[in-house]
């Protein structure tokens, strides 16, 4: 029997609409109101003779005069309230009780009594939820009880204390309210269920993408009206074969064994395969091929092994899509190779510059010593100038070469296990002479304890350099930058502080980038290429560290490395070969023993 919590009301709700049940509940209550009034009708017309047959000494018609006007006005009351539930419950209640007392009446009235009793059930079926659909038995247990007592306590009853008329009404009316509530709320289902059939069949005639359901052996049982859309045909072309037909021959394996897996094997699929569109207006030369999504969902309503299934499949256009991956890969691939171009543009000319300045270089600073003999005053001025010059030219085309290969990712790390104090001193050599003629102060707070940090140390090396020359260029004269070292956790924090110009939020976004500089343009006053921090990230994404800044405008930077402890994760390169567990000789070699048969046998 169907019920009206199959749809799902499992709770009590006061708006039918937001509960997803609809008409069916909006049936259900109108019943419920129904039954009570029918109680209550029932109990007052039935009250007159109740009391006739009271004063003849027949006690049953009053009391199930009773129960049913008691019953109708608490389910009523309950009604109103809006407590559907209970109301249900004071009517199953009530039938049951007639029943009960009708089967403890009289011999002759058993059957009028089980069977109004075993209403009360049918009647909780259809109206309410399961706890009380159990619960209704238990008059039709008490009206079975009841009639075994009365058959052993009345062997012979009396006529004046029979039920009379009053037990077939009872009976009669039960089964005319079950009857109503039955044919209302199977009228309430039947226009459910013709609203969602309605409902799916628009929305998938209507959906974008093309809906299509296979039968068990794979022929077309349904195609949505977006199939003829999508493949530029009618619907029935796409059945016996057509379909399979306008797979790519490439894509049909792929297509085929997706089937398969829905089919068989009861398995979702989602698959993009190359499928021809037809057009309608004959224009077109070449067959068009689309990109398609397809989404196989079976159908499986038993879980027998080795059945087949019904399958609906989700047919979506991706061809857009695709054309959009397919840009995304070209610029990718593009992007690439300019960056692979420019790296090996800066690395050729790297080093084809390195070489004539390490001879500008050289011969520069042999001229500004005297080795090739003595110069004048302006001459020696001159050479010290070109050896600065030569010198700067130098660091610069170091800098692009280290870029280069960190960009190239060709820039390998010689990790082992030393001091983290050891970087001081060798980078306050090299920057000392530039904050010495500035005035600057360098101070250094380094632990006298501190852990071994695993990691490459001419990298970490020029990443202190890097972050101490910064800091000293940005400076103000007779300023202060500071260096210090501390552990964090598992890692090593490195910090250089200064209190030179600072930058705001926009420049420390973008800090890291190659050639970018905080003052940029024609008129900047600080000279420099803008790739000492871009180096500095790159050492430390290469260590698997990270670097962070905090700077205020006027105040000053703090330039914070975080390296590891135990140094970068060793990562294995992808391989696709294969090594044997066991190597087969590459050349079979006879066996000694045979050379001997063969030489006794000549």
């Amino acid at each position: 029997m169907r019920s009206l919590f199959s749809l799902g009301l499992g709770k009590e709700t006061s708006n039918p609409v937001a509960s997803g049940s609809g008409r069916p509940e909006i049936l259900r209550r109108r019943t419920l109101d129904v039954g009570s009034r029918v109680f209550i009708v029932a109990g007052v017309l039935a009250l007159p003779f109740a009391l006739y047959t009271l004063i003849g000494g027949v006690l049953v018609p009053f009391v199930a005069a009773v129960i049913a006007l008691v019953a109708g006005m608490m389910s009523m009351a309950l009604h109103q309230r809006g407590q559907y539930e209970r109301s249900a419950a004071a009517q199953v209640y009530g039938m049951g009780s007639i029943g009960a007392v009708m089967a403890l009446a009289h011999p002759l009235f058993v059957d009028f009594g089980l069977a109004t009793a075993l209403m009360a059930p049918i009647y909780a079926a259809l109206m309410s939820r399961g706890a009380l659909r159990k619960r209704s038995w238990v008059f039709v247990a008490v009206a079975l009880i009841a009639s075994g007592v009365t058959a052993l306590k009345f062997v012979v009853l009396p006529a004046a204390l029979a039920p009379g008329f009053g037990g077939i009404g009872a009976f009669v009316v039960s089964v005319l309210l079950v009857g109503f509530a039955a044919a209302r709320l199977g009228a309430g289902f039947e226009v459910h269920d013709a609203s969602k059939i309605k409902t799916y069949r628009h929305l998938i005639e209507h959906v974008q993408d093309a809906v299509m359901r296979f039968g068990d052996d794979g022929e077309v049982l349904f195609s949505s009206h977006s199939a003829e859309r999508l493949f530029g045909c009618r619907r029935y072309e796409l059945s016996r074969g057509g379909l399979g037909e306008r797979i790519h021959v490439l894509d049909r394996p792929t297509y085929l064994t997706a089937f398969a897996d829905a089919n068989q094997d009861g398995k979702a699929r989602t698959i993009e395969v190359r499928m021809r569109r037809d057009d309608p207006e004959g224009t077109a030369r070449a067959p068009q091929f689309i990109w398609v999504e397809v989404a196989f969902s079976p159908v499986v309503e038993n879980d027998m092994a080795g059945s087949r299934h019904e399958v609906v499949a989700l047919y979506r256009d991706i061809t857009s899509r695709k054309d959009g991956e397919d840009a995304m890969k070209a610029a990718r691939q593009a992007a690439e190779d300019a960056s692979n171009a420019k790296s090996r543009f800066l690395a050729t000319i790297g080093h084809e510059l390195r070489t004539p300045l390490n001879a500008i270089v050289g011969f520069s600073e042999m001229m500004s010593t005297g080795i090739g003999g003595e110069l004048s005053p302006t001459h020696k001025e001159y050479a010290g100038l070109i050896h600065q010059s030569g010198h700067h030219l130098l660091d610069v085309v170091k800098m692009l070469l280290d870029m280069s290969k960190i960009e190239a990712g060709k820039f390998e790390l010689q990790t082992e296990a030393f001091a983290p104090s050891a970087l001081v001193e060798p980078s306050l050599q090299i920057v000392g002479p530039m904050a010495s003629t500035r005035n600057i102060t360098i101070r250094t707070d380094i632990p006298s304890v501190l852990p071994m940090l695993t990691a490459d140390e001419r990298a970490c090396r020029q990443v202190v350099i890097n972050l101490l020359s910064n800091a000293i260029k940005f400076s103000h004269d007779y300023g202060v930058v500071t260096l210090s070292m501390k552990r964090q956790g598992q890692n090593l924090n490195i910090s250089v502080r200064d209190n030179g110009i600072g930058m705001g939020p926009e420049s420390i976004r973008r800090l890291g980038e190659p050639f970018f500089q905080v003052h940029d343009g024609l008129a900047r006053q600080y000279e420099g290429t803008g790739l000492g921090l871009s180096i500095v990230k790159g050492l430390v994404d290469l260590h698997e560290g990270s670097m962070h800044a905090v700077s205020e405008i006027g105040v000053g930077t703090t330039m914070t490395v975080l390296l590891p402890v135990n140094g970068p994760a060793i990562k294995l390169p992808e391989t696709a070969s294969v090594t044997p567990i066991r190597r087969e000789p590459s050349v079979q070699q006879t066996p000694a023993w045979q050379d001997a048969r063969k030489r006794r046998a000549l």
